[in-house]
């Protein structure tokens, strides 16, 4: 008997699928995954348009771009952990502590330059620093993020001294304002982290490592795959880009806000899960990720343009949620049963 063959319970052998039929499944399954999560975007994103007068006007338009901008940033990174089988929900925090220390540097110093890289610095610190406790000690990432989310607040409220920091050097306001082909440069940053991560992850042996990780940590060690260290940079990773994101986001409001972006974590996962990103790792498309985000951003962009109270926002942003997490559910069964 061959290896294609197998043995039927009468004994007799009978042919398994062909080996180039089964290399075609998993890209085709990701492919009818990620194209129906597109035609469910476009679906909304026409009714929407009929639906509602002012949602497709260009200034909207930019608006939804520009609502979106936290959450796609912080998105791109989010699926690599994700990706890895980890979860990090300290993001919002350090979005929060990365705006007040950069708000903090960037007003004692008055140098622009200094203050940005401190924000950066710190974000990247949390970052890592969880990384290290998960990796080195073992500690289950929910719990590590969610001890990290408690005290990286902590620290941002300590920094500011429990208020908010204004910021009086002129310069830090156009990092928000700045703009390029009509677009604002927190627009080109999570663009930008689309398209490097996107590379990352289909492209280079580091994001082959991350999926083969998230979809089998001990045979990515045996296959030679230093697990540990993988997980420290994706943590970092993750972290600076929290950092970058709250740099920016103090720089639009102005301030370095401390209370600022809470329950961010939770939109993020939900954008990410909409996306075909399973809880469970080892599977992640940055397409997916990125129509996820959208379909985030045109839900909310819609509740404003249709005055929805903010309560019952609340209770929609609380379904998304539970869809993602019953969506991912599903699709783990289905790969299970394929």
């Amino acid at each position: 008997m061959t290896t294609n063959d197998v043995t039927q319970g009468d004994g007799h052998e009978a042919p398994a699928r062909p080996a180039g039929r089964q290399g075609l499944i998993k890209p085709l399954r990701t492919l009818l995954d990620t194209s129906g999560m597109i035609a469910i975007f476009l679906l909304l994103f026409i009714t929407l348009a009929v639906l509602i007068p002012d949602f497709l006007t260009g200034r909207n338009m930019v608006g939804l771009l520009l609502s979106v901008t936290l959450i796609g940033s912080l998105a791109a990174t989010m699926m690599l952990v994700l990706a890895l089988g980890e979860v990090d929900l300290s993001v919002a925090s350090t979005v929060a502590f990365a705006g007040v220390v950069a708000a903090t540097v960037t007003t004692s110093t008055g140098s622009v330059f200094v203050g940005v890289m401190g924000g950066i610095l710190a974000g990247g610190a949390v970052g890592a620093f969880n990384g290290l406790v998960i990796a080195k000690f073992g500690i289950n990432s929910l719990i590590a993020t969610l001890a990290a989310m408690e005290f990286v607040r902590g620290l941002a409220y300590i920094t500011s001294g429990g208020d908010a920091v204004m910021i009086t050097v002129p310069g830090f306001f156009d990092l928000g304002s700045a703009s390029f082909l009509g677009l604002t440069l927190p627009v080109w940053t999570m663009l930008a982290c689309f398209v490097i991560f996107g590379v990352i992850l289909n492209m280079t042996a580091f994001g082959r490592n991350v999926l083969a990780t998230g979809g089998n940590s001990e045979a990515a060690a045996l296959a030679g795959v230093n697990v540990r260290r993988l997980k420290i940079i994706v943590f970092g990773l993750q972290g600076v880009v929290a950092g970058v994101v709250g740099v920016l986001l103090a720089s639009r409001m102005g301030l370095g806000d401390p209370n600022t972006s809470m329950g961010l974590e939770l939109a993020v996962i939900s954008a990410c899960v909409l996306g075909g990103v399973a809880l469970s790792g080892g599977v992640a498309t940055i397409t997916g990720v990125v129509v996820g985000v959208l379909i985030m951003g045109c839900v909310q962009n819609a509740m404003g343009l249709l005055n929805v109270p903010t309560f019952y926002q609340y209770l929609v942003r609380g379904g998304i949620l539970l869809l993602a997490v019953m969506f991912d559910r599903w699709k783990q069964t289905r790969r299970q049963r394929a």
